[in-house]
């Protein structure tokens, strides 16, 4: 374990890769949805209120390839870059779990290479929640996530003057060695008593007793065939945002672009929630909303657990809690398949 204070830490970084951190400069309230941008000295101080940083890994939008017409001949170009490392710093542990999420999508065969390109690159800092921070939305917990000690690269802690780190990786150990310089051994206490804290705020939070028992392959059909869909769809907009502020969410529609001197193709983030969500010559094989949002919510809880060893689709980071117009949740739907609860 060894201690930083902030003064000496983001310098220290910055000198060896590009940093990227929370941006203090537009931090209010407590706003989930803060960008993360790259750090420069006196300009960004880091700030604990932060969106999902997964476009560092699958942007919203990202050109694949081009192609240029001369008579017959068509012409395919590489757009891809090398990507020169980096360093997030202040993932929260709900986040970085996501990645794992994401890894088992993008990184099974085939693989995605445009993806696996920045993953290799990154090297990844969590901050460990504390008690001011948590809101009454989250549930990380009920995935197996120890918002107190989070995975990561490197796990931080913050104790309002020095920030306490640790390597959790091979990568984690190697940052730690560039800046030693500026680094402080220390006894783990001071971590402790943060850790303590932190599970003494997660106990009161309303969610603390959500678990996901029930939902296993075994209940599949029966949780698809369920009667409660219809009434837990009826008010749903279609509108997307729960996919858009959503860590884990990995669908995308791919384009042509016609720029006037050659096509482009791009990917962009897309959403099951939308009507024409994989329609095909024939139609959409999901034409209610209904089905729609069936779909998404029996995805993170069933279908992607069933192939992935167990492994839930959520991270319970509450971000669509927050987010959804009409206070549809995957919470609520849970509670309604599980105790019948349509509230």
């Amino acid at each position: 374990m060894v201690k930083v204070s902030p003064i000496d830490l983001f310098p220290a970084i910055a000198k060896t890769q590009k940093l990227y951190v929370p941006d203090g400069s537009q931090c209010s309230g407590m706003e989930l949805h803060k960008p993360f941008k790259e750090w420069k000295a006196d300009k960004n101080a880091p700030c604990e209120k932060v969106r999902t940083p997964k476009d560092f890994f699958f942007p919203q939008t990202e050109n694949l390839m081009a192609f240029k017409r001369e008579g017959k001949t068509i012409e395919v170009i590489d757009t891809r870059e090398e990507k020169e490392d980096f360093v997030i710093f202040g993932v929260r542990a709900c986040d970085v779990r996501s990645f794992a999420i994401l890894d088992k999508v993008f990184l099974a065969d085939p693989v995605d290479t445009y993806y696996k390109n920045r993953r290799e690159h990154a090297t990844v800092i969590s901050w460990a929640c504390s008690p001011e921070w948590m809101r009454e939305t989250c549930f990380c917990q009920t995935f197996g996530i120890d918002c107190a000690d989070p995975e990561g690269d490197v796990a931080a802690w913050f104790d309002g003057s020095f920030f306490y780190l640790e390597a959790k990786t091979e990568k984690g150990e190697m940052l730690l060695d560039r800046i030693k310089d500026v680094l402080i051994a220390c006894d783990e206490e001071p971590v402790w008593d943060l850790k303590t804290a932190i599970y003494t705020a997660k106990k009161e939070l309303p969610l603390a007793g959500l678990t996901t028992d029930g939902f296993t392959p075994e209940k599949m059909m029966e949780y698809f065939n369920s009667e409660k869909w219809g009434e837990l769809s009826e008010a749903c907009l279609g509108c997307g945002s729960c996919t858009f502020v959503c860590p884990t969410c990995q669908c995308y529609d791919i384009r042509d672009f016609d720029t006037g001197h050659g096509i482009k193709r791009f990917r962009c983030w897309d959403s099951c929630m939308y009507s024409d969500f994989t329609k095909m010559a024939h139609g959409n094989p999901r034409v209610s909303q209904l089905e729609r949002f069936r779909q998404r919510f029996m995805h993170k809880l069933v279908y992607f657990p069933a192939n992935n060893e167990g492994e839930f689709g959520c991270v319970g980071c509450g971000r669509c809690l927050s987010k959804c117009p009409i206070s549809m949740n995957i919470v609520k739907v849970m509670k309604a398949l599980k105790e019948g609860d349509n509230r």
